[in-house]
């Protein structure tokens, strides 16, 4: 495949960083809520993924996630869109059953490109026992790769992304900052063995994270990806609690703060700025700081609310594969804010 366009030339954008801004999506979805009585989560919802009960027991989960590349390499590409897409079905507590591919592509590239890509995908697949069973795909300006996953849960056993409880603990499970270091990337000013350590962070699973949940009294999950960790988190308060985020115990990749402080930024970050306005105050901490809280993440970390009193077990736990996850926060009484900084 010598002298093949990259996979990056026609690409504005990547990852996560694609998405609509959370405001403007706002309204788009509003009123869209369906009737059915067996949807236990539907559009109405900022959730992770849709729920729909299917006997006393169990309910399917379902979600969709696909996006332009954010890397050169075809199969590292489809593996991070992979396990970004499962990781909504992690997120909402469930067990990952089955997925389609979705896929648009340019008619003049080399089809070759596209079957990397699907292998990066189903490679991520196999590691999480999920069938590929299919897909749809199209010719496009622009590659586009991603899933629509299948699960399945104990509907008593669903996490939602909105319900801590006051004193829950909060743990992150992989460092912020892959947003940054990929502008970094794209201005050609990131160091190749920086970018590497992102982007083998974008390819885990969550799966061995998830997998531990079940042992603790979890309150709320969800997974940080294109809204970044402040408004992820201010999705979780929902207007009913603050939770305090401490900043020393953030886990980041040094090198996106070197870069932000370089003001190698993302337009979507912008956008989530926008969007929290004066419901996070973040005036008071370093701009770099704020560039991380806001940083578009691709395939980021679980973002799991849990009992005070099984945080550091649970901790221990998720860090025997996950290394770099920390207690970053807690949730506390509503105050003026609904994210304060300690």
């Amino acid at each position: 495949m010598e002298n093949l366009p990259s996979l990056l030339d026609n690409c504005a954008t990547g990852g996560c960083g694609a998405k609509i801004g959370p405001g403007e999506l706002a309204g788009i979805l509003s009123g869209l809520q369906g009737s059915d009585k067996n949807l236990i989560v539907g559009p109405g919802s900022r959730d992770d993924a849709a729920v729909y009960r299917i006997d006393d027991k169990r309910s399917l989960i379902s979600t969709i996630d696909f996006f332009p590349p954010m890397v050169d390499d075809a199969k590292s590409f489809g593996r991070i869109a992979a396990a970004n897409a499962i990781s909504d079905v992690y997120a909402m507590g469930g067990t990952p059953l089955f997925a389609l591919n979705i896929v648009c592509f340019p008619q003049t590239m080399d089809p070759g490109v596209m079957r990397d890509i699907m292998e990066g995908g189903a490679e991520k697949c196999s590691e999480a026992g999920v069938s590929v069973a299919g897909g749809h795909s199209i010719y496009d300006k622009e590659i586009k790769y991603g899933l629509c996953v299948t699960g399945i849960a104990e509907t008593d056993g669903i996490y939602r992304n909105n319900t801590p409880r006051k004193s829950d603990k909060l743990i992150l499970t992989k460092p912020l900052g892959t947003g940054i270091i990929l502008a970094a990337q794209r201005a050609g000013a990131a160091r190749q063995t920086e970018v590497a350590e992102a982007v083998s962070g974008m390819e885990r699973l969550n799966k061995y994270a998830a997998e531990k949940l079940a042992r603790y009294d979890i309150g709320a999950c969800t997974d940080v990806t294109g809204f970044g960790l402040l408004i992820h988190l201010l999705e979780m308060t929902a207007e009913n609690v603050t939770a305090e985020v401490y900043c020393a115990d953030l886990p980041f990749f040094p090198a996106a703060r070197e870069y932000a402080e370089e003001y190698l930024l993302t337009a979507a970050g912008q956008r989530n700025r926008n969007f929290a306005g004066s419901r996070a105050d973040t005036d008071g901490l370093p701009f770099w700081m704020q560039e991380l809280l806001f940083d578009p993440q691709t395939s980021g970390g679980l973002l799991i609310a849990v009992d005070p009193g099984q945080a550091e077990a649970l901790l221990e736990d998720i860090r025997r594969d996950d290394p770099l996850a920390a207690i970053i926060g807690c949730i506390g009484r509503r105050r003026e804010k609904e994210i304060i900084f300690g």
